[in-house]
């Protein structure tokens, strides 16, 4: 199907849609092929999604394929109605076939079956506390039981790591290693959290899978896909406007989306650097009062951080005494406190240059204070 609009800001429409990542799909795809799991390690927002997907259509009808993403949930019980939903809703195409195999193999609880106009069927599980181990179990024999070759993506797996229950991760691990006709790309956007789990040697997964990070996609490889559009449709394309924007927002992909996706709506060619502002100015201003709600929800030392970070872009180091003088901070042990908190709430991030605003166009908002 064609799109009105070809700049995505969600979702997978087809290898048409996509750019690029080449050779990071290629890497998935003969990571699954071969047997190994991968951990794979982006900030939000560098099209992590998206490349799970299109290594999904790579692999194509030989393989069944299921994504999860756990951002939002906060238990083990509901990871596992969530994870147990999503794998049997995928490994068998009729209710009857799908009825049978489910009696043999939930002994613990029964999922809810409803079928759906296509064919295939949905599943809900209510499951109390006491049964998500047994339940997770089940749901591992139940995948080890298919001839199906399946690759399983956990996005934000780091998630995990909060649940209230202990030793999730072990006892993911110890099913995981008896499922050999599955293969799992797990995801995650906090790197240290992440590298917790998969690099320490006190870490259940500790060399358990291939790792592999994510970095943002080539300017020069981003610009031909996005010409190719504004071509195609007789638009013009200005290769120094589109180099401004990649620049402004270091070519991570969403950004660069969201802007493509706004100019293209307004019929407009991609002209001029003025046009990216405008259109940069546009999108900020219409998120201001989610914005304002945002910093106004922090403690006053976390909105004076944040406005200072947002106002000097990226801060090399957070409590240094001439930063906090410029800005007129509160004490050095408070800014770190203030900075560890909007870092763990994702508000904040830090990169290899030092500390930004996550949501660049928070930052741009908080800059124009």
């Amino acid at each position: 199907m064609k799109l009105d609009n070809p700049f995505l800001t969600r979702g997978y429409a087809g290898p048409e849609y996509f750019c690029d990542r080449v050779a990071e799909t290629s890497a998935l795809v003969s990571a699954m092929s071969n047997g190994r799991d991968v951990t794979l390690v982006a900030p939000r927002r560098y099209g992590k999604t998206g490349l799970i997907l299109n290594t999904f259509k790579k692999l194509g009808e030989d393989y069944v394929t299921v994504y999860l993403d756990i951002l939002a949930i906060d238990d083990l019980t509901t990871f596992v109605q969530a994870f147990s939903s999503a794998v049997l809703g995928t490994l068998d195409s009729t209710a009857e076939r799908v009825g049978r195999k489910i009696v043999s193999f939930f002994k613990s609880c029964r999922p809810t079956m409803t079928p759906q106009n296509d064919g295939s069927v949905s599943f809900s599980f209510d499951i109390s506390p006491t049964q998500a181990k047994s339940t997770l179990k089940d749901t591992f024999d139940y995948i080890a039981s298919r001839k199906q070759k399946i690759v399983i993506a956990i996005d934000e797996f780091q998630q995990i790591r909060e649940f209230p229950e202990k030793g999730v991760e072990a006892y993911l691990r110890s099913y995981i290693q008896f499922v050999p006709n599955a293969h799992f790309i797990f995801a995650g956007s906090k790197k240290h959290m992440m590298d917790e789990m998969f690099v320490s040697s006190q870490g259940p997964f500790y060399q358990s899978t291939q790792l592999m990070s994510l970095d943002v996609i080539s300017a020069d490889s981003y610009s031909k896909f996005a010409k190719g559009f504004f071509s195609a449709a007789r638009r013009r394309f200005s290769p120094t406007a589109f180099a401004y924007l990649y620049q402004r927002f270091e070519g991570v992909t969403w950004y660069v989306q969201s802007v493509l996706n706004r100019v293209w709506s307004h019929g407009e060619g991609l002209e001029s650097n003025e046009q990216i502002d405008r259109t940069v100015s546009e999108l900020v201003d219409e998120s201001g009062l989610f914005y304002h709600d945002l910093l106004r929800s922090q403690t006053d030392a976390e909105q004076s951080l944040l406005k200072a970070i947002g106002r000097e872009g990226v801060v090399g180091a957070i409590s240094a005494g001439d930063f906090i003088r410029r800005h007129r901070l509160p004490a050095a042990s408070t800014i770190r406190s203030a900075a560890a908190k909007l870092q763990n709430r994702d508000i904040i991030y830090r990169t290899e240059k030092g500390f930004i605003v996550y949501d660049r166009f928070f930052g741009l908002w908080l800059a124009g204070l």
